[in-house]
């Protein structure tokens, strides 16, 4: 149509638009935007489309460990995610949205952030998928809104009336509660239903052990997961202008990592200390001493 884009009529914020003939006489304008520009090592990336009569497809790379979620509920097996690659799959995420809001010209909101759509690789390193609900907007452009509802229930940002990245933020907060919970995002078995209402509720009766996933058994350091959680709840916060961007995100859940590796660091060298300790006892006296 356009022969191989030889003439550029212009640039918009949504995609160059080029001069191009329909059934090789009808002059039009065709405005083209190319899903393979949006490329990032945590995003699923596009390999190619076809488009054959009653056949149409997109082709995507091959993710071998499936989504979050199925590991989380226990689907892909008796192996539960530790909470060191719980957090790194956080920053994976995070990273991919990151690029998303900040990297891409023009910048997209996903707007369908959820474990479902986070999958993982050969080595459960995440990467963002299903673009389907996207949408490309202009930084700093208040006249981009979007009236229509997109997403998945219980992950819905409240202020649905405005299309931005704080969306986008909202929904990776819930990403971020299940992960430490292992509780679904709505249960109306629950005392209180949605995730983001049942974690102030367990934290206001004092029983904060309620809330770590109990499959973790405790192998993890408490401050971190607190950051997490802290971090989680604040990007679920009802008012868009009290969350964090996602560059902040990255940031808190790097060092939600840096801590969990230091306290690990920590435990081990008390751990080989108190071992020198006791194998010297043994080796100075071989009588025992008076107490």
């Amino acid at each position: 149509m356009t022969k191989n884009f030889q003439i550029a009529l212009g640039e918009g914020g949504f995609g160059v638009v080029y001069h191009g003939y329909l059934n090789d006489s009808d002059q039009v304008a065709v405005k083209v935007e190319l899903l393979l520009r949006v490329h990032h090592i945590n995003l699923v990336s596009l390999i190619g489309y076809c488009d054959e009569r009653d056949h149409l497809a997109l082709i995507y790379e091959y993710m071998p460990n499936g989504d979050l979620r199925d590991h989380l509920s226990g689907k892909k097996g008796d192996s539960v995610l530790k909470w060191t690659s719980r957090l790194q799959i956080g920053v994976d995420a995070a990273l991919g949205l990151e690029y998303l809001h900040y990297g891409c010209r023009p910048s997209m909101v996903h707007r369908d952030v959820k474990c479902t759509n986070i999958l993982l690789d050969d080595h459960f390193r995440a990467k963002i998928a299903d673009f389907g609900l996207s949408k490309s907007f202009q930084v700093g452009d208040e006249s981009e809104v979007s009236t229509v509802l997109a997403g998945t229930p219980g992950y819905l940002d409240p202020e649905t009336c405005r299309l931005a990245e704080m969306s986008d933020v909202y929904s990776f907060g819930i990403v971020l509660l299940e992960m430490i919970t292992n509780q679904h995002v709505i249960d109306q078995a629950r005392e209180k239903p949605h995730i983001t209402e049942w974690v102030a509720f367990v934290l206001s009766e004092g029983d904060i052990t309620r809330i770590v996933d109990p499959n973790l058994h405790g192998e993890y350091n408490s401050r971190s997961v607190w950051r997490a959680l802290e971090l989680g709840m604040s990007c679920a916060n009802p008012s868009s202008e009290k969350r964090p961007n996602m560059s902040q995100v990255v940031i808190d859940l790097k060092e939600c990592i840096t801590s969990e590796n230091s306290m690990k660091s920590k435990n081990k060298d008390s751990d080989s200390h108190g071992s020198l300790e006791l194998s010297s006892s043994f080796d100075t006296d071989v009588a025992p001493s008076a107490r």
